[in-house]
């Protein structure tokens, strides 16, 4: 089955007009933008690749899928870690005209069925520990099939035949309801954002990009293959993340830009080993997972000597917010920023799809050139989309200036006794309070009350409801939003995108035998 674009928004004419920043060349183009004789782009572990071995390992095994019948359109998959293997396989996709299909490593045995049934991929590639290399065929990397160094052999492909509006890649969400959403994205949105972002954040040949997020998540994706091929930067991988060995990649490499949640930087931080001059390389961090608050991004500012911000994005709509390096450091510890590039970003009523009034909270529309081209599902697709704009299913509120803060999701809400009550809200509100390193607030039903609020969280062990009152009160946080039930635990169950797994805990606080 060929995977097709199912959605072309009303306005698809505006971002095909030449002259716009939108008009860009296919993937291919833009990730060549480094000098051949460049030092080392890719580093993995104790491999380096300079800029001209980078570019004939993509050559060679562009030439080597031709060889095994890998035609344009065709879906090429693999399941691995943050190996220098996914980069390459990335981008001799887009050389050979092929659809990347990279599946999330923690993905587990009967999710990569259901995906590998979805794409039909002509050919599959994995680590031997990962349950995609139980699939027939599957080329096994790092093991001794040598299947993988002969592919990269091949004759040299120096030119790709997809045009702008062609997809380039297939990435999955980890929803937290239901099978993950296959989210299809064109050449053409792809490049144009991997452009927007290197201005926003003012990336260029001299920085270098620490990566322990997947490259099979969209962050992994933007700032580990988008952004330092069109910024001709360096990309220094982590199979996975280690706080020491962070800090002294960090140090050794000169690395000045990240992403990711501030759990992993609060470790280190607080790592015994930490000081000023192991990462003063470090110039921007941008975050814009869970727990991103105004005093997370105070302290690392101070920490790291950096410019810190907020961001908003998702697999659908790749960071469509965040604050430039010239804004004003409140602005970015704040809000999540502002639209970036072309994007256009409203506040909705979730019911009615009217605009709400600066300073009222609703769901988050976006709109712009890199929108994803729809999910593989056309019925999931016309659901998301309303002539042109993508209904997030996030809350925000934005002022009339257009800075927008994320409130939260529609589907946390607790409903409790008729009044809604944001997670997002109540976790923040735990999270100032000194003993609390991490929150979860989830429902629990309940037949006088509709439901309960339920708060997971890691902290010390003497905090109890009790506790939770006294802080809400003391801070003039609604008494009907105060968690009635705290539940300790070692540390936040995360989906493989890194959000917390709410459906989990949900069914851990609907079985607690705990009356409140």
């Amino acid at each position: 089955m060929k995977l097709r674009a199912t959605y072309q928004a009303p306005d698809t004419r505006r971002y095909r007009a030449p002259g716009g920043s939108w008009d860009v060349p296919v993937l291919d183009v833009v990730m060549r933008q480094r000098s051949p004789e460049a030092g080392a782009v890719l580093v993995d572990g104790e491999r380096r690749f300079s800029g001209r071995e980078l570019d004939e390992m993509v050559a060679g095994l562009a030439g080597g899928l031709r060889s095994m019948g890998v035609r344009r359109g065709d879906v090429v998959s693999w399941q691995m870690p943050n190996w220098w293997e996914a980069l390459v396989l990335y981008r001799a996709c887009w050389r050979c005209g092929a659809l990347a299909a990279p599946l999330h490593h923690q993905f587990g045995a009967a999710e990569v069925e259901y995906m590998v049934d979805l794409l039909e991929p002509v050919v599959t590639f994995s680590s031997p520990t990962l349950p995609l290399i139980e699939r027939e065929g599957t080329i096994g990397l790092r093991t001794e099939d040598l299947r993988f160094e002969e592919l990269l052999a091949g004759t040299p492909v120096r030119s790709s035949p997809n045009r702008p509006s062609d997809l380039a890649v297939v990435l999955f969400t980890s929803g937290s309801t239901g099978r993950p959403k296959a989210v299809l994205h064109t050449h053409r949105g792809l490049a144009y954002k991997s452009r927007v972002m290197m201005g926003v954040h003012g990336l260029a040949e001299a920085d270098a990009v620490l990566m322990p997020a997947p490259m099979a998540h969209v962050s992994g994706l933007l700032n580990a293959v988008l952004l330092p091929g069109a910024a001709a930067m360096r990309t220094v991988l982590m199979e996975r993340w280690d706080v020491q060995r962070g800090l002294s990649l960090i140090e050794k490499e000169g690395v000045s830009y990240m992403i990711g949640p501030p759990t992993i930087f609060m470790a280190m931080m607080e790592h015994p080993t930490f000081t000023p001059s192991k990462v003063a390389s470090m110039r921007v961090i941008s975050s814009g997972m869970m727990g991103v608050t105004p005093e997370f991004i105070e302290a690392a500012q101070a920490g790291f000597g950096a410019i810190v911000k907020r961001s908003y994005g998702s697999t659908e709509a790749p960071t469509v917010s965040t604050c430039v390096n010239t804004d004003p450091p409140e602005r970015c510890r704040d809000t999540d920023g502002q639209a970036v590039g072309d994007a256009v970003i409203r506040i909705a009523d979730p019911t009615t799809g009217r605009w709400r009034r600066a300073g009222h909270e609703g769901e988050v529309w976006i709109r712009g050139p890199e929108l994803f081209a729809g999910y593989s599902d056309p019925e999931e697709t016309a659901a998301s989309m309303h002539r042109g704009w993508f209904r997030s299913g996030d809350l925000g509120v934005m002022d009339d200036e257009g800075w927008l803060v994320i409130t939260g999701r529609i589907k946390e809400l607790i409903i409790r006794g008729g009044e809604n009550i944001s997670s997002s809200e109540v976790e923040r509100a735990l999270e100032l309070h000194p003993g609390i390193k991490n929150a979860v607030v989830v429902g629990r039903p309940d037949e006088r009350l509709g439901e309960r609020v339920v708060a997971f969280i890691v902290g010390s062990a003497d905090i109890d409801a009790a506790e939770c009152g006294r802080w809400f009160a003391e801070h003039g946080v609604a008494r009907f939003k105060t968690p009635e039930l705290v539940v300790h635990i070692d540390e936040v169950p995360l989906l493989a995108a890194g959000k917390p797994d709410r459906t989990t805990l949900k069914e851990r606080a609907a079985a607690l035998s705990v009356d409140i």
